[in-house]
């Protein structure tokens, strides 16, 4: 089983949600403008999603320290990042350790549009759960902060089966709950969640052992993988 790592946790609580204000927003709507994935979801109007994502230098470095800290990352260590986004954490990684290679993909033209200059051209479109162009082992370690959870049950299949195979170590982040209170405003809050998993789950729909981070109500966790062998909007 994987280890709880709160890695991701302070960049999370510092943002307030209004979870009631959200479903009561003509909400359908909304949900259907933020799974197109484009630039309403990024830097459009709050109601679709991020409200204007846009590059903080130094946000992303705790989190980028506390990988490399953890997997024993290196300069010519390999980093996959499932669902980048802009790829600002990928940036981030690679500003601390200069020889990292770094390569990332995602669904979004206008996410990979605006990302970060830098990285921009270790990176492409592809969906995370069609079968990825990497070899067995290929990275030292794979990420994937707050993406499986906008996949059905059906899809996660290959998404961590692939994830385990391309890569040694493997960290992910999903949304997930562990109370009715939590549920509730999960369900308020969420605008691309397809798969809401209870924790007591996780170890059955994703085998990794290496999800699960819980919020929207009581104090958020995350789970992530063993050393050995993606934030929702």
């Amino acid at each position: 089983m994987g280890r709880m790592l709160n890695i991701v946790t302070p960049l999370h609580t510092a943002t307030k949600r209004d979870y009631m204000g959200r479903m009561n927003d003509d909400k359908v709507a909304c949900s259907l403008k933020a799974r197109e994935y484009e630039a309403d979801y990024w830097d459009g109007d709050r109601r679709f999603g991020y409200g204007g994502y846009r590059f903080i230098d130094g946000r992303w470095a705790p989190v980028a320290k506390a990988l490399i800290e953890t997997y024993g990352l290196k300069d010519g260590s390999r980093v996959l990042d499932v669902g980048c986004g802009k790829g600002f954490l990928l940036y981030e990684m690679q500003k601390i350790l200069p020889g990292l290679k770094v390569a990332g993909f995602d669904v979004s033209q206008h996410g990979l549009a605006h990302s970060h200059e830098k990285v921009r051209s270790d990176l492409f479109t592809h969906r995370a759960q069609d079968i990825y162009p990497f070899g067995d082992d290929d990275f030292d370690l794979v990420i994937s902060l707050g993406t499986l959870h906008n996949l059905r049950l059906y899809e996660l299949e290959t998404a961590v089966k692939e994830i385990e195979r391309v890569g040694k170590n493997k960290y992910i982040m999903v949304e997930g709950y562990r109370n009715v209170a939590e549920l509730h405003n999960l369900e308020c809050w969420a605008l691309t969640a397809e798969s809401i998993l209870h924790t007591s789950e996780k170890s059955h729909c994703l085998p990794l052992s290496i999800t699960g981070r819980c919020w929207l109500g009581s104090k958020p966790r995350v789970f992530a993988a063993p050393k050995s062998t993606r934030s929702m909007p």
